[in-house]
């Protein structure tokens, strides 16, 4: 369907992050298993636990908006995802792996605080109160996890990367 109305553009938005947060959700359980760090592979499951949440609220979404809950192919997230797995068959060290596995899921992260950032504004345009504040509450869990994810990268896991690198070096 053609966006004709901002209603329209937000529903189509709206069918693009419901596919990318269903790719999300079977991505995860892979980059869990993948994690050498328990604080990395815990902020993982913790965030699958999330996802799972988000994809209801999506439903609650559309709901408000009287439309079938369906996804549109997300080719954004596809191309993430196949970086991830890139990283997984590129036989790094465990510790240079998580540092990559953040980086990866970093770029998941923003690209969904961008997706629902905009979702969220195009509800507040159509003055769709309970929408916008639905996907507020997924913004903000997706930031958060962002700066959770920054602080393992530079508390602990880009430092064991650097440690793991330099003994290969030596």
């Amino acid at each position: 369907m053609a966006a004709k109305t901002m209603q329209d553009l937000l529903i189509e938005d709206l069918r693009d992050i419901y596919h990318a947060e269903k790719q999300i959700a079977k991505a995860l359980p892979k980059m869990a298993k993948a994690a050498s760090s328990d604080q990395l592979r815990q902020a993982f499951e913790t965030h699958l636990e999330q996802t799972h949440g988000q994809i209801e609220r999506l439903q609650q979404v559309f709901e408000e908006l009287d439309t079938r809950p369906r996804g549109k192919h997300c080719d954004a997230m596809e191309g993430l995802i196949s970086e991830a797995q890139e990283i997984l068959e590129m036989g790094l060290a465990p510790e240079v792996q998580d540092a990559a596995l953040i980086a990866a899921a970093q770029k998941v992260e923003h690209y969904e605080i961008a997706s629902y950032g905009t979702l969220h504004a195009f509800a507040t345009a159509c003055g769709l109160d309970k929408v916008a504040q639905l996907l507020d509450e997924t913004l903000q869990e997706e930031k958060d996890t962002d700066t959770l994810l920054n602080k393992l990268a530079i508390g602990d896991v880009n430092k064991k990367a650097m440690a793991a690198s330099a003994k290969k070096a030596a």
